[in-house]
Formats: C-alpha cells, structure tokens, sequence
C-alpha cells in the first residue's frame, strides 16, 4: 500500500469515528477536497441511538481515545482551550486517559539494540522485561547501569512518529478546510495545529526532554526541596532516554505521605512555590504538572517527572503575568485589566473596549472576595470563558501556562487545604515587578536598545545621500490633503511640507547624536581607545550642526 492510499485509509477511518460519535456535520462542507470520498455506509444516521442524550463531550472524548495517541494528545492540549470550547466539552476532555496496554518486550528489546548499536545485555546490567507504566507514545522500564545505579528507562513506542507524522498531516488539511468557515475566521486553527505539532514533536524527541530536565536541575539550583532526576546522557538517544530512578511517593497518596511523617502543607508551598518560580523567574516552565508528574522523596524533596512538555515566556510575557498577579493580590483591578488585554493586541479595538469591560467585571467580583477564598482555577475559568466570547486569541505560551496553573489550586487542597496558590505566587510576581523598574533593568535594556540601533548607523549615510540629494532636486515632500479650497491648500501644503521636513531632520539629529555620543560613552567604558571615542562624539557633533544648519535654512524659505 503506497503512501496515498495509507493516507486515504487513515483519513476514511477519521471520518467515520467522527460520525459515529455524531460530528459527521464537521465535514458536510469538505466534500471537495479530493481526500474526502463519499463515506460508503457511514453517515449521520449511524449514531447511536444514546447519542441524543449523551454530551458532546462525552463522545468527543470517546471518539479521540478511538483514534489513538496523536488525538488523545489533541484533546489534552484542548482541555485547557477554556476560550474556545464550552466548559462541559473541557470537562469531559480533561477525563482522557493517555494509558495503553504495553507493547512486547521483544519490540523494546529490538528499538533499544538499534538505537544503541549493541546488545541490550551490553548496555544495561539489569533491564526489567515488565514496564512500570505505559502510555500512547512510550513506556518506561527499571534498569540497572553497570555502576549500580538504578535508572528509569524511557522507551519509544515502534512506528509511533510515522503514525504521528500522517495524523499531524492530516490535522491540517482539516484546520485548512475548518478556517474557511465562519468559525474558522474566529480563530487561527492553521495556528492551533502548528503549536501542536511543535509540542509534540519536541515530545517525541527524547534528546529534547533530557535537555528540559537539565534546565529544570539548572534553575532548581536555586530552590529548596525541588529536583528534576538526572539524565544519563551516554545512554540516551531521540527514541530511547534513560535517567535516575526517582522512587518516591505519589503526592496524591495522602495515606503513604502520613505513615511517612511528610509535612503535607510543607510539600504543598514547596510545590507552589516551584511552579510560580518556574512561571514568574525562568520564564521556563512545567506544562504538565499533574499528579502523576510530581513525587516526593523519604525527606521531603519535590522531584518533577516526564519533561516533555515545557512552556517558555519572554520577558514581556513574565511581566505582564506578575502584573495580573501584583494585580488581584493589591486588589487593582486597572492592572489586572491591562495585563490582560496585552494577550492580543491585534484585537480590533471595539472587541478589546468590550473584552475590558468584562475582565473588569470579573476583577471586581474577585476583588471583593477574601484573598484566602479567590481559587486560582475558578478565576482561570472565568477568565477564559470572557476571552472567549470577546473573540480575543490567546497565545500558545498562555494556554500553556493555564494548563499549568488550573490544577494547581485542586492539588494544594488535597494536600492542605488552607493553601492558597494566589497568595504564593503574591511576593514572587512583586518581586518580579519591583526589578522592572530596577536602575540594572533599565541599564540593560537602555544598552540592549542602543546596540539595536547600531545597524542603523551602516544605513544612516547611504539614506542621509538619498534624503540631500532629493532635496536639491527639489523632489523630497510630505504630501498633505485638504478638502476644499485648492489655493489655500497649495499654500498650506508649501509651508507644511517644509515645516515637517524640519521637524524630521531635528529628530533625526537627535537620534544621531544621542546614539553616536551613547555609543562613544560605552565605548570609552569598554576598552576602547580614547581618541576612537572622541572621534565618535566630535562626528556626532558636526553632524548634529548641519542638520541644525538646514532645519535653519529650510524655516526661513518657508516663510518667504
């Protein structure tokens, strides 16, 4: 079977899950795509009969796990899309089970072995031929190194990537077809689709998850009680990773936690705390920290697993989340406004004037509460919704980031259930403020801003040429339009366009002079000979007398 036909077959097989779970109306205006033959036997009628009464989401859910790990994944990832999707339909996503039964150990042997170019005996002094867990893309064995070390084996499961590769394919030849429809306009699917691939693409590359696990060991540095396991990099490729055997305890095993004299608020604030950390600090983050992914250690040690999945924020992005933090906890509810409203800021303004209105709304509903009762998933809901209905598009990093920070809040109550998320995260996210406005913040980005400018300066000359030599020929104006009364217009235009010539070649002065006599401070602070450096400020100021020289010119022809 060639590849056409395979793909044929799989996209025959998508459609027909959807429309016996009774999406078969997805497709009704699809019929050109040459992919989408008639679906012999298969259609709307097919549902079953419960179908009526059962949910959406339900049978979205049933009909993802159906189709295997590539849309199970999908549904993951779409069960924090709050903006997109009702809340019953994020609800029953949110039950997706990413748990398969295992493959055969002579297929893990196989992979290994091929992987390594040597014989399983070889690499690993013990391997254990029964996994302790299994999932739709890997599964995990207990191994021990030659050195004695005990060590978690992460097994690529065989032609996943392939099944992956023509599911993704497929994904968007859909999102294609899904965009042309009104709600497509709504929302960037293409995009959507491109964001998932990504993720799941560094999620398949293991080499990629054990570079996450040493960024997480990198920044955990700085943090009590909290630790990634280490990766054992001579044993580790893309389908095939190996790192230290974390036995620790569940954190939602409460009962073992007891009988093991753990601190449970203890465990908790360190949780929190980490996360906020991760979010508000690193700008490099968790995305998946269920608890499944969090264990703890006999003396109380955090240990985060399965670093796949990871979130990163820009400086901008980290300072307009510990503004909605700052926010909420000081009860500001113009800050929290403006922290949200940066999410998108192409919105046309009507809808952002009505998305304010309504993220105020909410502030101020929470901001009346008590700070130890505001619930960090509730207000994440209620924000997402407002998004939403305004239209507004979130970026890939926030549904990220609310993927992180949604079950937060539920955790810390099983654990304690006097914590509260909002208030951890209170003297993080100011901290993060208060060095915004720091005078090495702003050294920075003052000497990050010049250097920019540098290219301009190559440019400058060859531009300046240009700019003198359309003025001598008379051919250098800025066109204005007035309606009515074609003298005054032609008289108007005459002063105006000189005018505005000089105040362009005042501000282009400025700029040149300040950046050349910028750059000679830095670079008499850098090692750079003296003269060089006057050299730079005496240009800067012989440029800056000519340009000032003309602008002089050029007002007094204007008023001939």
């Amino acid at each position: 079977m060639d590849d056409r036909q395979v793909r044929i077959k799989r996209y025959k097989e998508i459609i027909a899950v959807f429309t016996r779970h009774g999406f078969g109306m997805l497709f009704q205006q699809a019929d050109s795509h040459p992919f989408l033959v008639k679906k012999r036997g298969v259609s709307d009628q097919d549902v079953a009969s419960d179908n009526v009464e059962a949910s959406a989401g339900k049978h979205l859910r049933m009909a993802l796990e159906e189709l295997g790990p590539t849309f199970v994944k999908l549904g993951q990832i779409l069960s924090i899309r709050q903006d997109i999707l009702p809340d019953g339909v994020v609800k029953e996503l949110k039950k997706l089970q990413d748990s398969v039964p295992p493959f055969p150990f002579p297929q893990v042997r196989t992979l290994i072995e091929s992987e390594f170019h040597d014989s399983l005996e070889h690499i690993y002094q013990e391997f254990d031929p029964e996994p302790i867990a299994a999932a739709s893309v890997s599964q995990v064995h207990r191994a021990t190194l030659f050195s004695g070390v005990q060590v978690a084996v992460k097994v690529q499961r065989p032609e996943i990537e392939d099944t992956i590769d023509l599911d993704l394919d497929i994904m968007k030849s859909m999102a294609h077809l899904i965009d042309h429809t009104r709600y497509g306009k709504l929302y960037d699917f293409n995009g959507m689709v491109e964001d998932f691939e990504s993720a799941i693409k560094a999620e398949l590359n293991f080499m990629e998850e054990g570079e996450n696990a040493d960024t997480f060991l990198h920044h955990f540095r700085r943090d009590e009680g909290i630790t990634v396991p280490k990766v054992k990099w001579i044993y580790t490729t893309k389908r095939v990773l190996t790192m230290e055997y974390s036995d620790g305890l569940k954190i939602s095993d409460l009962e073992e936690l007891d009988r093991a004299g753990l601190d449970r608020r203890k465990i908790g604030e360190r949780i929190a705390t980490s996360i906020c950390n991760q979010i508000l600090r690193d700008g490099f983050f968790h995305a998946d920290p269920h608890p499944g992914n969090i264990q703890v250690l006999p003396d109380g040690t955090v240990v985060f697993l399965d670093t796949g999945m990871v979130g990163r924020l820009d400086e901008t992005s980290k300072e307009m989340i510990s503004g909605f933090f700052v926010g909420v906890t000081t009860k500001d509810s113009g800050m929290v406004v403006r922290s949200l409203v940066d999410m998108d800021v192409t919105v046309d303004q009507k809808d952002m004037k009505n998305f304010e209105k309504d993220v105020d709304t909410i502030v101020v509903k929470y901001l009346t509460m008590p700070m130890d009762e505001i619930r960090i998933d509730d207000l994440i809901r209620e924000v997402f919704h407002t998004v939403y209905v305004n239209h507004i598009k979130i970026p890939h990093e926030f549904t990220l980031l609310a993927k992180t920070l949604a079950p937060l809040q539920g955790v810390l109550e099983k654990l304690a259930p006097e914590l509260n998320a909002i208030i951890i995260a209170e003297p993080i996210a100011k901290k993060l403020v208060y060095q915004s406005f720091s005078l090495r913040k702003v050294k920075k980005q003052v000497r990050k801003e010049i250097w920019r400018f540098q290219g301009m300066l190559h440019e400058f000359p060859a531009v300046m040429q240009n700019i003198l030599h359309r003025i001598g020929e008379q051919d250098f104006s800025v066109p204005i339009e007035i309606k009515g009364g074609d003298s005054l217009q032609k008289q108007l235009s005459r002063i105006t366009n000189r005018i505005s010539l000089s105040v362009i070649m005042l501000a282009l002065s400025i700029i040149l002079a300040g950046i050349l006599i910028s750059f000679g401070l830095i670079a008499g602070n850098s090692g750079v000979t003296i003269p060089f450096a006057l050299n730079i400020l005496k240009t800067g100021l012989i440029v800056s007398v000519l340009f000032l020289l003309i602008i002089i010119l050029f007002l007094i022809r204007s008023y001939r």
